[in-house]
């Protein structure tokens, strides 16, 4: 299984099945990150984990707090495909790690980029 990633212009096939998305709020200045499996039926949010609170980024009442993270299982399900804003206003782009191997994505002004499960 593999995920493919559509960005500037340019498709990115990387040969995994578990990935992470990870990025710096804008505002808050605070780490969020979110690991994903893809799988024939789309892309399945495995864990958020989130390094704090505040401006809409408050934890689930379900959250556990471990290791300097609050970590939850959002009940959302599978994604044909994610979309990621790429405004090149929030200071950074996100970052996308599969396979031992990371991206930097969105980081300057552009269309979203979009992820998604590919043969």
């Amino acid at each position: 299984m593999s995920i493919c990633v559509l960005a500037g212009g340019k498709a990115l096939t990387l040969g995994a099945a578990l990935f992470t998305l990870s990025w710096t709020h804008s505002v808050e200045k605070i780490r969020w990150e979110e690991d994903w499996r893809a799988t024939p039926a789309g892309l399945e949010i495995v864990e958020a984990r989130v390094q704090g609170s505040g401006a809409g980024m408050e934890p689930p009442p379900d959250a556990h707090f471990e290791d300097g993270w609050w970590r939850y299982r959002p009940s959302l399900p599978p994604q044909n495909e994610v979309a990621l804003a790429a405004s090149g206003a929030t200071g950074s782009g996100w970052q996308l790690c599969a396979a031992d191997e990371c991206h930097e994505l969105g980081a300057s002004a552009e269309k979203p980029v979009i992820v998604r499960y590919c043969e």
